[in-house]
């Protein structure tokens, strides 16, 4: 049965209920929505706060009469379960049966309720919602339970993020199975995942490509439901891309009650944040609700003069539109400051061979350098319910990025440093950046019969548009290029230069237009396949927001239709198996030594795997083996006469496998891990891109101790093989381990201890741009309350 995901919330009244015969069992109803599995967080209380809380996690309506819950408690839930494991465990010592029908769970007494001839009137306990349930659709843009879903998917839910204190994307991003985030600049991360730069980003499964593959600044994750990692040609949901992944974003939506929660946060550094969330029901029949997130942090860094300022604001509002529809409109505002900023990256490279090591705390900012950003994003959403079974659903998003910078490159013409750490020279820079972006979609999803067997579709069309202009400050050559004391230097090593007046200095656009079917196929009792198709045109002009210096913008226009394909087998109702395979394309921005653009990427994605679930479905293990083969990527080739990097087109090739465990091994220990082993070859046969690691492991663990369950310890811990950049610098092997101690004082109020790379690891954060150490050891306090 299609899920319904637009009908609003109503509040306590009459209603008609006709109840069938109950079975033996407490809790009864469709396989397909009882071992649907969500993450609960229900205190011990009055039970129907407890059953209301229920549905609204569970995106189920619910029916009974208000009596059978008077005086009965439930015990508290929390974790990932089932439909009916939390049902079970709600319901358990009251006496009261569960049956779920048609989304609906009734509730009944002891005795045995009977078909009646006429429907039975009665008071009724609640009617709640889906209106909490919009979440990501996944790899396939179809409904999907991640084992019924045939790639490598990997996510993190808002508990996960706040109580291991991942309050930044690339935090978050460096905690998934499978994601190595290369950290080059304070302010410019690139990420990459089985051995390629993930190049797209999406927000509730929309978005475009990220220019280089880079990307400016982070997000806060107090504003997410989720963050996922889809790995492998991701095809079929976008189009375009490589063989690396797709990282969504997963937006927080209203819910059904008024409820709101302050995050107070203080450590290392002079760090400072506070944090709210709070949902407000506006109408008196729940039809309309909306929800603020707000977060805002101060503090200063391990890295010397580094300050960061950042505050976030989100809202979003949504309602019944008649009996079929609703609305969704929203917007958010981000604007982050930094003072004394790195613009790329350490040096590291001795003229005798040797290299360099300096404190963690080494940067090559100086005073007079900023960079701020300021984002703002909007978007409208409608979904109409056509019938039971189909949907149609339209969606619109705007984002605007104004950069304002003042930088200083420090870098050395002959690639090293010389003996006494001198050698280094300045390139001062002033620039402001603005990109525009708009995207619009609509598509139609839903189920139909045909063979005897029950299908899913869904059909769409979506267009986009990117537009962006740079412009810069003018330096007089005598301010440039001045040498740079013996590193460390500090925050005075470079006179700020005279700038002019800011000017164009760059323009590009870029539209793609994409038609797309995905359809979930049930071929027999145990074997579904789902297949689709991507048929794009991608149009470009002018210069990428990193083109500044090219002067060749030839973009020809591209029309490329991608396929889809694979297959999916029930071994037994919690063992499955999956082939599938998917085209590859992706635009690529950078140029050749005389400044060309390079012609797009192209290649194939292979992936097959397995998927079982454990311990009545509580944890969901997947192993898979890929490869992909890409035609004509680009690769770092040196710096031509310009001094502009130039790339030559390189065919590559990636093989690996990948291991993940996660879930709950029991009712109060949540565990995730995932293992990556993967082998990179260019052309000739031998390694390539050595700056990827090419094991690494990934660990979140986190549990409750029975006799003091207000007790909650948790600890996360990555480890990476060793790695090497073009210019032979090396990082060895290493781990870095944090852990979290939390203590519920009520059952609103929690103290929580934050201790980061507790074993004070020194380390090199990414070698694919160049080098930067990761933070030292530190801590962070955390008070919560929910209201």
């Amino acid at each position: 049965m299609f899920k319904r995901t637009t009908i609003s919330a109503l509040v306590i009244g009459a209603s008609l209920s006709t109840f069938p015969a109950f079975a033996a069992e407490n809790v009864t109803g469709p396989e397909t929505v009882l071992t649907a599995s969500y993450q609960y967080d229900i205190p011990a209380g009055a039970l129907s706060d407890g059953l209301l809380r229920f549905a609204a996690t569970s995106g189920l309506s619910l029916s009974a009469q208000a009596s059978l819950t008077l005086g009965k408690q439930n015990q508290a839930l929390s974790g990932e379960f089932t439909v009916e494991q939390a049902l079970e465990a709600l319901l358990r010592g009251t006496g009261l049966k569960a049956m779920v029908q048609d989304s609906m769970v009734l509730l009944s007494g002891t005795s045995q309720y009977t078909f009646a001839e006429q429907p039975m009137t009665m008071e009724t306990l609640a009617v709640t919602a889906k209106r909490a349930d919009r979440v990501s659709k996944g790899a396939t843009g179809l409904e999907l339970d991640l084992k019924d879903t045939p790639q490598s998917i990997s996510s993190i839910n808002q508990e996960g993020l706040a109580e291991n204190n991942l309050v930044q994307s690339n935090e978050a991003l460096n905690m998934i199975t499978g994601v190595n985030v290369d950290q080059y600049e304070t302010n410019r991360a690139t990420f990459n995942s089985r051995g390629f730069e993930i190049q797209l980003t999406q927000t509730d499964g929309l978005g475009m490509t990220n220019d280089y593959g880079t990307v400016i600044g982070q997000q806060d994750t107090f504003l997410f439901e989720k963050i996922e990692v889809i790995r492998g040609a991701n095809g079929l949901l976008t189009g375009v891309g490589n063989a690396s992944g797709t990282i969504n974003y997963v937006r927080k939506r209203p819910t059904n009650e008024d409820e709101g929660q302050l995050s107070l946060s203080a450590g290392s550094n002079s760090q400072v944040r506070a944090a709210l969330d709070y949902n407000k029901v506006l109408t008196e029949d729940g039809s309309w609700a909306a929800r603020v997130v707000m977060a805002s942090e101060d503090g200063e860094s391990y890295l010397r003069d580094l300050e960061n300022e950042k505050t976030t604001v989100y809202a979003v509002v949504d309602g019944q539109i008649g009996d079929n529809g609703i609305l969704t409109f929203g917007m958010s505002h981000q604007n982050a400051k930094q003072d004394s900023p790195m613009w790329g990256s350490l040096t590291l490279n001795v003229a005798d061979g040797s290299q360099a090591e300096f404190d963690s705390s080494a940067s090559t900012a100086v005073d007079w350098t900023y960079w701020n950003t300021e984002t703002q994003d909007a978007f409208v959403e409608y979904t109409h319910l056509l019938s039971d079974d189909w949907e149609a659903k339209a969606t619109y998003n705007h984002r605007e990025f104004e950069g304002n910078t003042q930088l200083l490159y420090a870098y050395s013409l002959s690639g090293s440093l010389n003996a006494d750490y001198t050698g280094l020279v300045g390139w001062p820079y002033k620039g402001h950046t603005e990109i525009e972006n708009d995207l619009f979609d609509v598509n139609l999803s839903g189920d139909f019969e045909a063979f005897g067997r029950e299908h899913s579709l869904l059909l769409g069309l979506s267009h986009s548009e990117q537009s962006s202009k740079t412009f810069n400050g003018s330096v007089d050559s005598s301010e440039m290029l001045l040498s740079l004391p013996a590193f460390p230097y500090d925050g005075s090593a470079y006179a700020e230069p005279n700038f002019g007046e800011l000017a164009a200095n760059g323009a590009g656009e870029q539209k793609l237009t994409r038609l797309y079917l995905a359809s979930k196929l049930q071929l027999t009792d145990q074997l579904h396949s789902i297949v689709g198709v991507n048929a794009i045109r991608l149009q470009r002009s002018g210069d990428s927001i990193y083109g500044n210096l090219v002067t060749t913008t030839n973009y020809p226009d591209t029309k490329e239709v991608s396929p889809y394909m694979s297959l999916l087998y029930d071994f037994t109702d919690d063992v499955l198996g999956y082939v599938s395979y998917s085209d590859i394309y992706q635009n690529q921005d950078q140029t050749d030594i005389n400044g060309n653009y390079l012609d797009p990427v192209k290649g194939v994605n292979y992936e097959a795997g397995i998927k079982a679930e454990w311990f009545d479905k509580r944890v969901l293990t997947s192993f898979a083996v890929f490869e992909a083969k890409q035609t004509g990527l680009a690769t770092y080739a040196g710096i031509n006469s310009n001094q502009q990097y130039y790339y030559e087109p390189k065919d590559v090739t990636s093989r690996g496998y990948e291991v993940e465990a996660s879930g709950y091994l029991t009712p109060l220990t949540r565990l995730s891990l995932g293992l990556t082993h993967l082998k990179l070859t260019g052309p000739d046969g031998k390694d390539i891109y050595q700056w990827v690691p090419r094991n690494s492991v990934k660990l979140m663990l986190d549990t409750r101790l029975a006799s003091m369950p207000e007790l909650k310890l948790g600890v996360n811990t990555r480890w990476q093989s060793d790695v090497q950049s073009t210019s032979n610098v090396k990082q060895d092997a290493y781990m870095v381990t944090n852990a979290f101690v939390s203590y519920e004082l009520t059952d609103d109020a929690t103290l929580r201890l934050n201790v980061n790379n507790i074993f004070d690891e020194k380390y090199i954060q990414g070698l694919a741009y160049g080098a930067i150490y990761g933070a030292p050891r530190s801590a962070t306090a955390t008070f919560d309350y929910r209201f």
